[in-house]
C-alpha cells in the first residue's frame, strides 16, 4: 500500500500540492460462484462502505445499488525449517451489486487454445513420417529398392 508524505507548509511558499487519497480498489475473480451484477474487489483497509460507492461513482460512473466490505484474515504460517511464524497482510473485501439490469462477467484473460495451421503441419508431418516408416520395415536396405 502506498502511503505519501506531504511537505510541510511553509509560510511564504507557494501551494502548489494536490492532496490525493490513498484509496484503491483492484478487480478480482471471485473464488465461489456469485450473482452476476455482484462483483468483487479488494480495496484499502481505510475505505468504507460509502467511499468504495463514491469513487466507483465518481471516476467510473458505476452506480453501485448496495455495497459490502468484510475484512479477511491473513493467513498465518510456520516456514519449513524455521523457528517462527509469518503472518500475511490482511485484506478488505467490497462485494458491489449493480442493478438488475447490469451484469458483469470477468473477462478471459486466456481463451483456450484453438487449432492453428502450424497444428495441422505438424499432424501431416507426422502421417508422412508414419508412412515412411511403414515401407522401410527391412533394415539395411533403402525403400527404393523393396518395391
Amino acid at each position: 500500500m502506498s502511503t505519501r508524505w506531504y511537505p510541510l507548509y511553509q509560510q511564504g511558499n507557494p501551494q502548489l500540492r494536490i492532496f490525493l487519497p490513498n484509496f484503491w480498489l483492484k478487480l478480482v475473480k471471485p473464488e465461489h460462484n456469485q450473482p452476476k451484477n455482484v462483483v468483487e474487489f479488494h480495496c484499502s483497509m481505510e475505505m468504507t462502505r460509502l467511499d468504495v460507492k463514491n469513487y466507483l461513482e465518481k471516476i467510473y460512473n458505476i452506480h453501485p445499488v448496495h455495497v459490502r466490505t468484510r475484512i479477511a484474515l491473513g493467513r498465518t504460517y510456520s516456514p519449513t525449517g524455521i523457528k517462527f511464524v509469518v503472518k500475511e497482510d490482511d485484506v478488505k473485501i467490497a462485494y458491489v451489486t449493480l442493478p438488475k439490469t447490469e451484469t458483469f462477467t470477468f473477462p478471459d484473460i486466456f481463451p483456450k487454445k484453438t487449432e492453428d495451421k502450424s497444428d495441422k503441419a505438424l499432424l501431416q508431418v507426422k502421417q508422412n513420417f508414419k508412412n515412411f516408416a511403414k515401407k522401410n520395415k527391412t533394415p539395411g536396405f533403402p525403400s527404393w529398392f523393396i518395391t
